[in-house]
């Protein structure tokens, strides 16, 4: 169902391969309650090494199993991390004096506020990956290797997202829970529109940054033996689209965290499914004409969609947002990466016959220069909020 452009012997090992990969969500069922607990007592030191512990499981996984068994090594591998993801985290709870009680306490109000809260953010966590599964599902029509570009594309696209957005959301999450259960509505406000800023400001131009070099990006990271360069093209195709989604999926990601302090997990529900709509519709328009590149800007439309319809939600619910602050803010952070985007594009003619580590590295140093002195020519209110913070750690 889920795969069916697939023959009978990839459908086979697809099999072999997810019976492996329902552990990991047993293991992180457990790990996740862990992680809210520290959340919740503002430890996120353990919690943000626990992702790199998968990925070093998976790592090994790949370095040291799949030589000896082949495939089946990654998952193995991904078994390990989602392990050690849980087993990084365990010291946190003794220093927060966490105890665990084997008492059902189903009638605890704390825990039936939990229940509630907890059926619409399962059902939108679910839209998520039904996004991808369908996206998966039309790919898997597409031309061999499809369904692995959109991975390979979403898993690039999803790395300064998880680095900056999810990051910047947890450790907001519990500020903003904190300032509702106080009244402190005008600090609440204040808080997201500032997060808001600042999530723009570095989400717009690490999506043009990362469509702009898309290509020497993908060469130096996995243009090596089976993946060759028409493996390259389509890619970095797919992670064109997916790059301007960075922006939506980073919004969506701050968004949805203060609606979640507002004790409302159905709003940003029931906008996803909006979203997942929308992805399928153009999606299914594109596919024929676009193929890879077809999915990816549909998940960009439907991303972008639905972080806009946010807004104009939460802004009602808040009473404001300081939207006309967050407009000039947006616009600024956009002229300052377009002429980023303008300069990279001038470095990848220039070093066109360059190295691919001299092209890809050297567009990221020269991209970053150009956006900070374009930020600072345009006077960007976040720019001189990072510079001020710098003076103060140097001061110290």
């Amino acid at each position: 169902m889920l795969a069916p452009g697939f023959g009978p012997e990839a459908q086979a090992l697809t099999v072999q391969l997810m019976r492996l990969l329902l552990i990991p969500p047993i293991i992180f069922a457990v790990s996740g309650v862990v992680m809210g607990i520290l959340y919740a007592h503002q430890s996120f030191w353990l919690p943000g090494l626990a992702p790199s512990m998968y990925n070093l499981g998976i790592i090994f996984g790949a370095l040291v199993l799949a030589p000896f068994l082949d495939v089946f090594g990654l998952a193995i591998g991904a078994i390990i991390g989602a392990v050690l993801h849980l087993l990084i985290q365990v010291p946190g709870l003794r220093r927060v004096g966490a105890q665990y009680s084997t008492r059902l306490a189903v009638r605890d109000p704390g825990v039936r506020e939990v229940m509630r809260l907890m059926l619409p953010r399962m059902f939108g966590v679910a839209v998520v990956q039904l996004t991808f599964l369908v996206e998966t599902i039309l790919a898997s029509w597409l031309t061999t290797g499809a369904v692995s570009a959109l991975n390979y594309a979403w898993r690039l696209m999803l790395l300064p997202q998880g680095v900056v957005a999810q990051s910047v959301a947890t450790a907001a999450f519990p500020t903003f829970a904190n300032q509702y259960a106080r009244g402190q509505f005008q600090q609440l406000r204040s808080s997201l529109a500032a997060t808001v800023r600042s999530i723009l400001f570095i989400a717009i131009p690490a999506a043009i940054g990362l469509l702009a070099l898309r290509e020497p990006i993908v060469q130096l990271l996995f243009e090596r033996g089976r993946f060759t360069t028409t493996s390259t093209e389509i890619v970095a195709a797919a992670l064109g689209g997916y790059a301007l989604g960075l922006i939506g999926h980073s919004g969506v990601e701050i968004l949805a965290r203060a609606f979640y302090a507002l004790h409302d997990t159905r709003t940003p529900v029931l906008l996803g499914v909006l979203a997942l709509g929308i992805d399928l519709i153009i999606g299914l328009s594109l596919i024929n004409v676009l193929g890879v590149l077809g999915l990816a800007l549909a998940n960009m439309t439907a991303a972008s969609l639905e972080m806009i319809l946010l807004v104009v939600v939460i802004r009602r619910r808040l009473g404001g947002l300081d939207v006309r602050r967050l407009t000039i803010s947006a616009l600024r952070t956009t002229l300052a990466s377009l002429a980023m985007g303008v300069v990279v594009w001038g470095w990848l003619s220039i070093a066109a016959g360059a190295a691919v580590l001299v092209r890809a590295i050297g567009g990221v140093l020269v991209g970053t220069g150009v956006f900070f002195i374009a930020a600072w020519l345009l006077r960007s209110e976040e720019l001189r909020g990072v510079l001020g913070m710098v003076r103060r750690r140097l001061g110290r």
